[in-house]
């Protein structure tokens, strides 16, 4: 359960390393704190919230089974490893 957790953290700090690459290619200061106006970091962290939500979103929507389908999970059938499989 942690995986998904680290996932959406680092979708999160996505924008954030976008604006400090850009900060660094246009060797504008990543250090210097009128680099990161209030403003800024408040759009950051909008545009950060919303790819969390539409990761959120497409997870959701493509992540379940087909229709009607009931996974059964992998087991030992007769002595044999069966992996699991949707029916």
């Amino acid at each position: 359960m942690i995986r998904p957790a680290f996932t959406e953290v680092g979708i999160f700090l996505i924008p954030f390393a976008a604006y400090a690459l850009f900060l660094i290619a246009s060797r504008s200061g990543l250090l210097v704190q009128a680099s990161w106006p209030l403003h800024v970091i408040a759009r950051l962290a909008i545009g950060a919230m919303l790819l969390v939500i539409a990761s959120f979103i497409l997870l959701a929507h493509f992540s379940i089974g087909s229709t009607n389908s009931t996974y059964v999970p992998a087991h030992v059938e007769n002595g044999k490893f069966v992996p699991g499989v949707a029916k």
